[in-house]
């Protein structure tokens, strides 16, 4: 039985035109020789350079000679290293050469694809039948580097999305580290991150039971300075300060627009990009909202699940998830405790669904198989589309499937309310397949969701189309459940 299914004539698409500024350098030497021309130039050839270039730039980033005087402090040591007083440099020689040392990036320049979406906080002023949603992209851009960005619109009482006016210029935020650790915990990821003991031990023994970040880091830095030292110690060092730069505090200006908030890849552990954020609103035994997001942290090499939590999305939390359960992409948190504990689905294996119980939103062991590929349509994997969403007929956790010529599909599936590791229905077909139109792309013949939600007793399903653009289409519940419940 096949679910009528309406997409929505909306399209997000790649936007070459918003552009963040990040910090551009060199190498050591070609820089050296930069600062060396511009300390070679007059103060009228310095303010001449520095007016063009303010003139060109200033209007399309917000503060941009803050920026720029940021990233020639970045240099400092260089600068210094070349003997000279770093102190006594005017101010516009310091934004001269900072201006040498910023780049532009077209964050959305690529991809903009695997939506997220969730209820605003903010519901007042609104008409009977109206929600006001954020919804969350993975945006990506040059060097396939993928990042955060947020978009707000209010969805009617015929589920027509109208998205509110994009800001004008593009914000990062401001970062602080996690302050205090605790070692214990440390260790135990460690050991789950397999770093041999005897590499961490002599580290991990000069510090206290709480221990701040720049200590480690530090400590850690003093070790790494010995020119002899075995590749695998290294590695296994230079792990241990990766691990460390995973939790961090990020926080945007009240004055920066929701649209204008991009979440960038800050620690080493996410270098290579923010993937597929799934966000939840999340509501807990006492009756307080939190949004979460668990995302995949991607430096090249290895992944890292992450996890993101807001209260007002101006100040985010991120944190490192652990346990044998924390493994591969795809987890995805309740929105509720279930009999007192945390829920998350999981595919640990790359192949299929399983849940997990934790009495800590950060440690995940134990997983419990809870789906395999049935039908041909999935027969390689399958996994979450996001969060479970709570209806009074179950959980319904809507689902990928990849098939035959590596096409992803999406699916739905329905758990009972009290033990989500029953099932009572799922769908033989496809909720949704590519059409025509939807299978070229980045990565062709691929629908995929990264976290729907209900509205006016309908499924709300944004979804991005073959990792490039991204839509949403509505689904009535009655219809769905039919199908779900229909053995």
């Amino acid at each position: 039985m096949r679910v009528s299914v309406e997409r929505k004539d909306v399209k997000f698409m790649p936007d070459s035109s918003r552009v963040v500024v990040r910090f551009f350098m060199n190498g050591d030497q070609r820089t050296q020789n930069l600062v060396t021309r511009i300390l070679a130039m007059s103060d009228f050839q310095v303010n001449q350079t520095l007016e063009q270039t303010l003139r060109e730039f200033s209007w399309r980033h917000r503060n941009i000679s803050k920026i720029f005087l940021k990233h020639c402090s970045n240099i400092r040591h260089i600068i210094e290293a070349m003997q000279v007083n770093y102190a006594e440099l005017s101010e516009e020689r310091k934004l001269l050469i900072g201006s040498y040392c910023t780049m532009e990036y077209a964050l959305e320049s690529a991809a903009f694809f695997n939506p997220s979406m969730i209820e605003d906080f903010d519901q007042t002023y609104l008409e009977e039948g109206e929600k006001r949603v954020i919804i969350s992209f993975r945006a990506t851009g040059e060097g396939h580097i993928s990042s955060l960005v947020f978009r707000r619109g209010i969805l009617d009482k015929n589920n027509d999305l109208h998205l509110m006016k994009i800001g004008n210029h593009i914000d990062k935020a401001e970062i602080s580290h996690k302050k205090l650790y605790d070692k214990k915990r440390f260790i135990e990821r460690l050991e789950e991150m397999d770093i041999p003991m005897k590499f961490s031990k002599a580290i991990m023994n000069r510090l206290p039971d709480r221990f701040e970040y720049y200590v480690l880091k530090q400590e850690v830095r003093k070790i790494l300075e010995d020119t002899n030292m075995i590749a695998e110690r290294r590695r296994a060092l230079e792990e241990i300060t990766w691990l460390v730069d995973s939790f961090y505090d990020i926080e945007f200006k009240h004055d920066a627009d929701l649209s204008a908030r991009v979440i960038f890849p800050i620690s080493e552990s996410e270098s290579s990009g923010i993937e597929d954020a799934r966000f939840v609103r999340f509501i807990d035994d006492d009756g307080q909202i939190k949004v979460y997001a668990t995302y995949t942290a991607y430096n090249g090499r290895t992944i890292l699940p992450k996890l993101l939590s807001t209260d007002d999305f101006y100040t985010f939390r991120i944190m490192p998830l652990h346990g044998d359960g924390a493994q591969n992409k795809n987890l995805a948190l309740f929105p509720t405790k279930i009999k007192g504990k945390y829920a998350m689905l999981a595919r640990i294996d790359g192949v299929n669904n399983y849940i997990m119980f934790s009495e800590r939103n950060t440690l995940w062991k134990n997983p419990i198989l809870l789906q395999k590929p049935k039908y041909p349509w999935e027969f390689t994997q399958i996994g979450n589309c996001g969060s479970p969403l709570y209806t009074t007929e179950g959980w319904l956790i809507i689902t990928h499937g990849v098939g035959p010529m590596r096409r992803y599909c999406i699916g739905a599936s329905l758990f009972d309310l009290e033990d989500p590791t029953k099932e009572i229905g799922r769908l033989e077909e496809p909720l949704v397949t590519p059409l025509e139109n939807e299978r070229e792309g980045y990565v062709p013949n691929v629908v995929y969701s990264c976290g729907a939600l209900i509205h006016n007793q309908s499924l709300i399903l944004p979804y991005a189309v073959s990792d490039y653009s991204s839509t949403y289409a509505v689904v009535k519940l009655t219809d769905l459940f039919s199908a779900l419940k229909r053995r």
